[in-house]
């Protein structure tokens, strides 16, 4: 039973009330990604009362994020954040129960992962998993809402809800195809002021009450976006036309043989995707060069032979890499497929050009420190 008081200035809210309240008590949401948008959004709906939530993400706190990541302090440097948001959201309400689930969602676990839970909230912040989700909640028909950041400006977006016509959008509505990999580059790249993830992702937190609840008018098939250099914000109606020619999974079986990296264009011929077991063997051999993309701040570092060279430097340094096999690794694999992209844009053919799939942190501990 949930404490009245606890919740009492919402309970109070005209067209709000205690039945309301019950609906969050009951409800089970599933948060992808515990970062910058992530972390507004788990403390507003524990602090709101929602039943149950859970958190998925694969990554380890770092000193990079603590500007906008503002869940986390310095002394989780190092920690899975799935741990130390578990830890600090249980003590914030006590009476929100947590899934914690410290993985990355992939075509293997998705379907299952979203099966139990109300509503999904897309976190992330790359365009495989953006189109990995939207697909999974298309076809288990689960309400998904949208966020997404750049530089100064957000974006949000409920899909897979029926407006009063029937009709319902999803994320290929609004965008058929993967923009080019480099196209868009992410905060690592491009930087991102660290209140802006919080507006956006306390926007995205109120849509799920407003689902959830019944409260209000969601952006069900509508994107707002919110510049908040001047504070324009537009809301545009999502076109119900379906892409063209898009590869689009129709059954739970295609949708389990996607490779959405490869559909986003960051897979192509002549990268390699090596597994940690095949890291291991790969880092003793000669004439192979390990580059490590990541910030100087980041941890764990690696115990094998490395050269630390951050993406931002890959280019203007290239004069650096000499050796025949480069294998590049970063905290989660991301900062290195676009590394492993930019080396083969500059390299050609003559190079063997390979990335640590999952990243350091996928590495057992005898490699990390």
């Amino acid at each position: 039973m949930w404490n009245p008081e606890r919740y009492d200035r919402q309970v109070k809210l005209q067209n709000f009330g205690i039945h309301a309240q019950e609906k969050l008590t009951s409800a089970r949401i599933l948060v992808i990604g515990a970062g910058g948008l992530g972390c507004p959004v788990l403390q507003y709906l524990t602090a709101a009362g929602v039943g149950n939530i859970g958190i998925t993400d694969d990554d380890l706190v770092s000193l990079s994020n603590l500007h906008r990541q503002v869940l986390y302090t310095s002394d989780d440097i190092g920690t899975l954040k799935t741990e130390a948001a578990f830890k600090r959201l249980g003590a914030m309400n006590p009476e929100v129960a947590f899934d914690i689930i410290s993985a990355r969602i992939t075509t293997k676990n998705a379907i299952r992962m979203i099966s139990d839970y109300d509503l999904i909230l897309d976190c992330s912040d790359n365009f495989p998993t953006r189109y990995l989700l939207d697909d999974a909640c298309r076809l288990m028909k689960k309400p998904l809402i949208f966020g997404a950041v750049y530089q100064y400006e957000g974006q949000v977006a409920v899909f897979n809800v029926p407006d009063k016509h029937g009709r319902t959008t999803n994320y290929r509505h609004l965008f058929p195809e993967p923009p080019k990999p480099g196209e868009v580059p992410d905060c690592n790249d491009a930087g991102v002021l660290g209140v802006l993830p919080g507006m956006i992702g306390s926007i995205q937190a109120a849509e799920a009450i407003k689902l959830i609840t019944g409260t209000g008018e969601p952006l069900i098939n509508k994107l707002m976006t919110i510049n908040m250099l001047d504070y324009q914000t537009a809301v545009f109606g999502i076109p119900y036309e379906d892409p063209v020619n898009a590869d689009i999974p129709s059954t739970v079986e295609e949708f389990e043989k996607m490779n959405y990296e490869q559909h986003c264009g960051i897979l192509q011929d002549g990268i390699k995707n090596i597994s940690p077991l095949v890291f291991k063997e790969a880092s003793k051999l000669p004439d192979t060069l390990i580059i490590d993309v990541r910030e100087p701040d980041e941890h764990p570092k690696l115990k094998v032979p490395y050269i630390a060279i951050p993406l931002s430097q890959l280019k203007q340094r290239f004069s650096e890499i000499h050796s025949r096999s480069i294998i590049l690794v970063c905290q989660s694999g991301k900062r290195s497929l676009a590394g492993a992209l930019i080396l083969q844009e500059l390299a050609g053919p003559d190079i063997t050009i390979s990335h640590l799939e999952g990243g350091i942190q996928n590495l057992n501990q005898e490699i990390n420190e």
